[in-house]
């Protein structure tokens, strides 16, 4: 039974009438009457009674109306969803984002593609390292990652600017410096430091602690800490102080103060995807991304 069969079935049966049928399919009339008897023999019964003047619907004839429509609603779904997917409109798109990144670009990502792409599926993974997102980009376990640049020489894996953010001090509430508008970062010379892991390709590891060479010290101490929020939290408990990309005050937790370094100290933000294997709905998803933060 083919689907062009299905539908001249269904036209005779909403008109019962041969000729407005076939001008409604834009077929002759002779081959309608071809495709229906045609289908009759294939199910092996009769499903039209036919006179001169009139045209009706067997008992068969109506127990399948019911499935033809079942049928054509179901082929123009899937050729609905296979044009979504094809234009991007449609599909499922995991992005994974570094711990800065997962307090304001994140919200801002899923909340523009669930109105503007809503026939996408996301599945957003936040609070990860560097090395796990490149390892998960490769791995096809994340479709698009957000991360920290330093990334160089990583095969099949391509590379967007996102923006470029100041680093800024966190120091706990009741420091001395907490009262300041601004400060150099070599007052925090003698402080302990709380920073991100110094794992293979750790972008903020390697950055903080060049920014505190560039000011002419090293930190006494290392407190290492795998989230960013609980590196934030770590100094709030007076563990320490830090440095962190401006984004991350909108992590708002009590007990801490942000402050603007005199030095100009930054990190680039970047997006990631592999640069083979890219579905349309990751290339949507992928603006969606830049728009946001450009935006």
């Amino acid at each position: 039974m083919e689907l062009r069969q299905v539908r001249y079935f269904l036209a005779l049966a909403e008109e019962c009438h041969f000729g407005r049928a076939a001008a409604r399919l834009h077929v002759a009339q002779p081959a309608l009457s071809q495709q229906i008897k045609q289908l009759e023999h294939e199910l092996g019964t009769a499903l039209f009674h036919r006179s001169t003047r009139h045209v009706e619907l067997t008992e068969a004839g109506r127990h399948l109306t019911g499935y033809a429509r079942t049928l054509v609603a179901e082929a123009e779904r899937a050729r609905v969803h296979m044009t979504e997917l094809a234009t991007g409109h449609s599909g499922r798109v995991s992005v994974g984002f570094i711990g800065t990144a997962t307090y304001d670009v994140l919200p801002h990502v899923a909340r523009t593609v669930r109105a503007q792409l809503p026939r996408i599926t996301m599945d957003l993974h936040g609070e990860l390292l560097t090395p796990r997102l490149v390892d998960g980009l490769l791995a096809g376990t994340y479709d698009l990652a957000v991360f920290r640049s330093g990334l160089t020489g990583t095969e099949g894996v391509s590379i967007t600017p996102l923006r470029t953010e100041p680093l800024v001090a966190v120091v706990p509430t009741h420091h001395p410096l907490a009262a300041r508008e601004r400060i150099p970062l070599r007052a925090l010379a003698d402080e302990p430091f709380v920073i991100h892991p110094s794992q293979t390709r750790s972008a903020m590891y390697d950055r903080v602690l060049s920014a505190c060479d560039r000011a002419g010290f090293r930190p006494s101490s290392l407190v290492e800490v795998g989230e960013t929020a609980t590196l934030v939290v770590l100094v709030a408990a007076g563990h320490g102080v830090a440095l962190v990309p401006q984004s991350v005050r909108s992590l708002r937790l009590d007990g801490v103060t942000y402050l603007p370094l005199t030095e100009t100290e930054s990190v680039d933000l970047v997006l990631a995807r592999r640069t083979e294997r890219n579905s349309p709905a990751t290339q949507q998803v992928a603006s969606v991304i830049e728009q946001c933060v450009h935006g």
